[in-house]
């Protein structure tokens, strides 16, 4: 080889092997997580989709946070006392904390984020903290928590949506787009989003606790198509993701290359039905008559969705808690699929073939059930026609009642409140149902300020028998979070809310 030609030669591998190597380099410092539906709004107090709670665990710290077995421990609180009456509850504040614009975490930032969740339009906290009357500051780092009724969800609350503070300049300046460049004190910071596309977040160098984190950026990618994320978390361009499809779990299993985690989930898939959100629920026959929603309940054969959409990774169900949960109503158990009973309803209810338009989100797991859901139905005489929506683009039709049946799951909270309680409460942000009804409200209302456990649970069975009566919902199954992930990737913490904390997490060499 002329030495002319192999000199270049050399100079170019040696470039390529540099440029190699910081492709690599860059590669390590950026963690890469596919999400199975693009978020919602970017601000914790409109916010609703369980995907956004991904993203804001990184992004915004809350007052508290809750473990592998559901305690609840700080974050931005220290500590709690509660008054001897258990109507108020006083907060030690973590000192030196600051907000990504810099700004100063205080007692004073508690009180305006407690009073922005409670008063801004459109807030979905509201029912979550309607029992605080008043925040009250005590000094820069004591704030007091003043209560309209003992509140036994309330440190449940706070270790979610509700306790997450955000910067009071930001959103005070920014006003209605502060949800376009969220401002918190997370362990990252907001760069940039690309609807339907990425959520780029990038390390907050003045984070309490940065010897956590280890890496320089994190990139949240919405990818609908489980298929689709697999893919490219096997071609090296995702690091972690989220809800991996049930029947490719068994695969996964087998290949060195990655770990599996499994966890069932604090919530549950439904399908919430428009009983009374709009003029919608008295055009079909479902949101009409309770007779005709017992029909269509009866029509499905839960055990059998379980098999065939979920390949068995989920627990049968019919409550808004699975039936290991401390607060299962016992005494109002699954019923068995009864395709005769189910057409006796209808034909009782004076419905021939009612038509049923089901709002399902893109993802294909929505997808697939909803087609099982449509077979099985068909089978008692309902025609069901599935409606394939954008997920964000669902939340928005249920809030404004433009649909007869949407198939929604709730990704679950540590106190059974937090799945019950927005849902099924008059007039609360979350009761897509539309469901009114003064005794579960009186239920409800009672529940939130028992502390003992047994007297509480009283009050949740009564709730279950009323609910299930009326089936605002129809609860089907609580599924098990699939997550799928790089072997290299250690500190992974397993955690029933599903939520993955980037905090701690890192890439071995």
């Amino acid at each position: 080889m002329n030495h002319k030609i192999y000199s270049t030669f050399i100079k170019s591998l040696r470039v390529s092997v540099f440029l190699m190597t910081l492709v690599v380099g860059v590669h390590a410092q950026t963690l890469r997580i596919g999400l199975a539906e693009d978020p919602d709004v970017l601000d914790p107090t409109l916010a609703r989709s369980f995907v956004g709670r991904i993203v804001f665990t990184s992004l915004c710290d809350k007052l508290f946070d809750i473990d592998e077995k559901l305690n609840i421990v700080p974050q931005l609180a220290l500590s709690y006392d509660w008054s001897a009456d258990n109507k108020a509850v006083t907060f030690k504040l973590r000192p030196n904390v600051f907000f990504h614009d810099g700004e100063i975490f205080d007692a004073q930032a508690v009180k305006f984020n407690i009073e922005r969740h409670k008063t801004l339009a459109g807030s979905n906290r509201k029912g979550e903290l309607s029992l605080v009357s008043s925040v009250d500051v005590i000094d820069p780092l004591t704030v007091r928590f003043n209560l309209s009724a003992p509140f036994v969800p309330l440190l449940a609350q706070l270790a979610d949506r509700a306790g997450m503070m955000v910067s009071p300049k930001a959103a005070k300046s920014e006003g209605d787009k502060f949800s376009q460049n969220p401002v918190c004190s997370g362990p990252f910071k907001f760069v940039e989003r690309v609807a339907q596309d990425k959520i780029v977040l990038e390390k907050f160098n003045q984070y309490w606790d940065k010897a956590s984190v280890n890496f320089e950026k994190v990139i949240f990618q919405p990818i609908p198509d489980s298929t689709v994320r697999l893919a490219n978390l096997k071609s090296g361009q995702l690091d972690f993701i989220e809800r991996v499809a049930t029947n490719d779990i068994e695969k996964l299993q087998t290949d060195k290359k990655f770990k599996v985690s499994k966890i069932t989930e604090l919530g549950y898939q439904g399908i919430t039905i428009n009983v009374g959100k709009s003029e919608a629920a008295k055009k079909n026959a479902l949101g009409k008559d309770a007779r005709v929603r017992q029909a269509f309940e009866l029509s499905l054969d839960r055990q059998g969705l379980i098999q065939v959409v979920m390949d068995n990774e989920a627990t049968l169900g019919n409550q808004w808690v699975p039936p290991g949960n401390t607060y299962y109503a016992k005494g109002t158990p699954v019923v068995a699929r009864d395709v005769n009973k189910a057409k006796a309803l209808l034909k009782e209810a004076g419905v021939a073939n009612p038509v049923v338009k089901l709002l399902t989100p893109t993802t294909s797991d929505a997808q697939r059930l909803a087609l099982v859901i449509q077979a099985m139905s068909r089978e008692a005489g309902f025609d069901v026609q599935i409606q394939s929506t954008e997920f964000a683009t669902t939340l928005n039709m249920a809030d404004q009642g433009d649909f007869d049946a949407y198939l929604l799951s709730w990704s679950g909270r540590a106190d059974p409140d937090g799945n019950v309680y927005s849902f099924h409460a008059c007039k609360q942000p979350l009761n897509y149902a539309g469901y009114c009804n003064q005794e579960v409200d009186a239920l409800l209302n009672q529940s939130r300020t028992e502390k003992d456990t047994a007297k509480r649970k009283k009050y949740f069975d009564q709730i279950a028998a009323k609910v299930i009566a009326d089936l605002p919902i129809i609860y089907l199954y609580h599924r098990n979070w699939l997550w799928a992930y790089n072997n290299k990737l250690q500190g992974v913490r397993n955690i029933p809310d599903g939520l993955i904390r980037t905090r701690g997490l890192k890439l071995a060499p």
